[in-house]
């Protein structure tokens, strides 16, 4: 557990260096001060590849946890992009669902507790609309009941753009589908990308919030934005987070393109976020 009684600071993968070993990239983890990892699912084909990991594969990532002591706690399920749960071809809706539910097996084999939803429900080049959501949230029914068998969260996140822009947006398919085991892994940079009123929509997503994403950012600026040179209003956004009596994981959303600092830039973003959450009073 980090400094903050019922936070816990964890890391994005791709924060990290790549090339390294589950263990080393642990290590890391654990060096610059961090509670736990969030691993990345994304289109990548190395990344794709971890949803058919053997038995022995898996045994080899618990192993590494169990000796750095460091827990990979979330995972960031991105891989929808190109299979959209909601696209109007039903092979690649197919090979969503399958995704969506190979990820939730890999959660429950290696101790990840929560899988994080992006909101895309149709391709690029595909038009989205009433129909595209509606297959968006009948696929969520399908994942809830997955994620039900499995024990593990699924988190919807507000992203900088598609059908789940906000936290208003993301409560209204929860309370829609009305399970426990979905509900909201709120992304606090994206609510400046889209020039939304932070700390209404915090609140929006009050009692439905299990994580929580860090990053600065601008207004159509998600990404790469360096701590403390961007828009995002933290301190007041940790004090409505605080009134609200959230107590859940916070992990910090970087890119660090294998840079071969990646460790110690990841420390002092820490450094700069525990700050902030010092000054609202966690």
């Amino acid at each position: 557990m980090g400094l903050y009684s019922g936070l816990s600071i964890g890391i994005y993968e791709k924060a990290l260096p790549s090339t390294v070993s589950w263990l080393e990239r642990l290590n890391q983890a654990a060096d610059a001060g961090f509670d736990f990892v969030e691993m990345s699912l994304d289109p990548t084909p190395d990344r794709l590849s971890r949803l058919e990991w053997s038995r022995p594969q898996r045994n080899d990532l618990r192993r590494a946890i169990e000796t750095s002591g460091v827990p990979v706690r979330t995972m960031c399920l991105s891989a929808h992009r190109d299979c959209p749960l909601g696209a109007g071809d039903p092979i690649v809706r197919e090979r969503g669902l399958a995704v969506l539910r190979q990820a939730l097996d890999l959660a429950a084999d290696v101790g990840i507790r929560i899988v994080q939803l992006a909101g895309y429900d149709t391709l690029p080049d595909e038009i989205p609309g009433d129909d595209s959501r509606r297959r968006y949230v009948d696929a969520l029914y399908l994942g809830v009941q997955w994620a039900g068998e499995r024990a593990v969260l699924m988190g919807l996140e507000n992203q900088e753009q598609g059908y789940i822009d906000s936290p208003t947006t993301a409560v209204q398919i929860v309370q829609q589908i009305n399970s426990p085991y979905l509900q909201l892994y709120m992304d606090i940079g994206n609510l400046t990308v889209n020039q939304l009123d932070t700390l209404a929509e915090i609140g929006a997503a009050r009692g439905h919030l299990v994580g929580v994403h860090v990053k600065d950012a601008r207004p159509g600026v998600p990404r790469r934005v360096p701590f403390g040179e961007g828009d995002v209003p933290f301190v007041a956004a940790f004090q409505r987070l605080k009134v609200d009596g959230f107590a859940g994981p916070v992990m910090i959303e970087m890119w660090n393109d294998d840079r071969p600092d990646s460790a110690a830039v990841c420390a002092a973003a820490r450094e700069w976020i525990e700050a902030r959450l010092r000054e609202a009073g966690y």
